[in-house]
């Protein structure tokens, strides 16, 4: 096999896996927010985050970055934050957590 064979076919793979892990492609529509941290329970890892519009919105955090983060009080209540999550199991789940880049 040419190596072009080998690259097109490891390219193919790798598009179908993100296609197909896509939160979009199991019906699950990720949301976006911007807003500031209110509240953090860490012994759940919930995160209520309030939007710049006003809305309250309680995010569950449960990746081992994010919850580091909470614990060493990176991010911390009063910071701003960039959150997209998915609905599973009647929660709002984190698929990204992250302080806004920027000045």
């Amino acid at each position: 096999m040419g190596k072009t064979k080998i690259f097109s076919i490891f390219f193919l793979l790798v598009f179908f896996c993100a296609v197909c892990l896509s939160p979009a492609a199991w019906g699950q529509e990720e949301t976006k927010i911007l807003g500031t941290v209110t509240s953090i329970d860490l012994n759940t890892g919930t995160v209520v985050v309030t939007t710049y519009e006003g809305q309250d919105v309680a995010v569950s955090v449960e990746d081992r970055i994010t919850l580091d983060k909470l614990k060493s009080r990176r991010i911390k209540p009063g910071d701003d934050v960039k959150v997209k999550y998915v609905p599973r199991g009647g929660r709002n789940v984190a698929t990204y957590f992250m302080k806004p880049a920027g000045c």
